[in-house]
């Protein structure tokens, strides 16, 4: 057992299952009633907005720097792990230059006393908490997302909108409201990655109940989205809620795993979505080094174009880099190879190629939640700035855009205090701090 896993055993915060009855479909007992800490549900969310600004911020160096070889753009052999802490190489808009965060291929941190800055990877989901925490309801209407993107979002480049979202935003700037935005017939970016990295937060605020977690993210995900790029988004929500689940006698990877495979029953069987899932999967299981996984990803999907994801036949823009399928199958092989550590899911992520900001930053906020913001800390051995600008990508926020992650954690919270009550039918224990949430969904081996 590592020392990151032990660590989490200890900080592993407070679920207490109560008043259990058999379940005559098996032998497991379901729990009727998951109690959560709140205080420690705050750590949490401090954890996770921690450990998405570290795997964005490090995922960004490596970005758009592998696509592979197809089409007008080709960028030679994918990374290896061998390239970890080698000098980095330019991405494909990098003109010959190598990223400017850093010239190595390693994380990027901001210590104490310097500020993260909000990226696209965190700034649209920074906006639907701010828009939830701020109107008398668990659910964004189409009025209030319209608006607040309009509000929050800047007109004139640089904007940090692309395809997606970039689409989305013009629609909405014409009077279009969601879920029209992400429908196929009026965008048509609408099966890109830009949803999957925009939403995932929902889950949070419906731990352990992923049902209602997809509820409350029903429409931002078709704001910009459709299809297999909406199952996809589905997939790390789903992910995110059952990161509170209750589970019995997994260690952290078996855990990481059995929510994994819970997750991917959202996947329409027929979807490519599923068929990449389960690809990767039986890859992972049959012990092959995540290199060949990823190049076999590579083949069978740019290349071969099989299961139906035909990105390469439409001759896109660098063949689809930012596409939601190819994105989606890259962070599959970083989260079943990295096994629940969170430096080594980063790295991978990082070096797995296509878009890896994304992918480093969903499975970064999740692993940060799971492990809390003293986990984080512990994997790294070492403190970091708590201070947070949302304003280097959008505006018209309070304090001229500076924020800090233990606000941002506080302000989840409260939005977590109304969904339990009207979303969850559960109730919130002001005398012990806590939440009581009945019928949660269980992670099994």
């Amino acid at each position: 057992m590592s020392r990151l896993t032990s660590y989490f055993y200890f900080l592993l915060f407070s679920v207490v299952v109560v008043s259990c009855t058999g379940d005559n479909s098996n032998s497991v007992s379901r729990p009727k009633e998951l109690v959560i800490d709140r205080a420690e549900y705050k750590q949490r969310l401090y954890g996770f907005w921690l450990g998405q600004c570290i795997a964005n911020w490090t995922g960004l160096v490596t970005e758009m720097d592998k696509i592979g070889d197809i089409g007008e753009i080709k960028t030679g052999d994918f990374y290896t792990r061998d390239d970890w802490g080698k000098p980095d190489q330019p991405s494909i808009w990098g003109q010959g230059i190598p990223s400017d965060l850093s010239s190595t291929i390693d994380f990027v941190f901001r210590e104490e006393g310097e500020m993260w800055g909000a990226d696209d990877d965190t700034d649209i989901e920074y906006m639907y908490q701010y828009l939830l925490h701020g109107v008398d309801s668990t659910r964004l209407g189409p009025e209030v997302i319209r608006q607040g993107w309009l509000t929050h979002i800047r007109a004139e480049e640089e904007n940090y909108l692309w395809v997606a979202n970039q689409k989305a935003f013009d629609l909405m700037r014409e009077g279009m409201l969601p879920p029209k935005t992400g429908a196929p017939e009026n965008n048509e970016h609408y099966d890109m990655i830009d949803a999957q990295l925009t939403t995932e937060i929902f889950g949070l605020f419906a731990p352990g109940q992923p049902e209602v977690a997809r509820g409350l993210a029903y429409l931002p995900i078709r704001t910009t989205s459709s299809k297999d790029a909406t199952w996809i988004s589905e997939f790390y929500v789903t992910m995110y809620s059952l990161a509170s689940s209750p589970y019995s006698g997994l260690d952290f990877k078996s855990r990481c795993m059995a929510m994994a495979e819970e997750a991917s029953k959202v996947l329409p069987d027929s979807s490519y979505a599923a068929k990449m899932y389960a690809f990767v999967k039986e890859k992972y299981d049959s012990g092959i080094p995540w290199e060949q996984t990823r190049d076999s990803v590579y083949l069978r999907y740019q290349v071969q174009q099989m299961d139906g994801y035909d990105i390469t036949s439409r001759e896109l823009y660098c063949n689809g880099c930012f596409a939601a399928g190819i994105n989606f199958a890259a962070s599959l092989i970083s989260w079943f190879y990295g096994e629940g550590d969170l430096r080594e899911t980063i790295k991978i992520g990082a070096l797995a190629g296509w878009d890896s900001d994304n992918p480093t930053a969903t499975w970064g906020g999740l692993l940060g939640f799971m492990l809390g913001k003293e986990g984080v800390e512990k994997a790294f051995d070492r403190k970091f700035s708590s201070q947070f600008n949302i304003h280097r990508t959008r505006q018209n926020f309070p304090n001229e855009g500076v924020d800090d992650f233990a606000h941002m954690a506080q302000v989840g919270v409260e939005i977590v205090d109304k969904v339990v009550r009207f979303e969850m039918g559960g109730e919130l224990d002001s005398t012990n701090n806590q939440w009581r949430i009945p019928n949660p969904v269980v992670i099994q081996d």
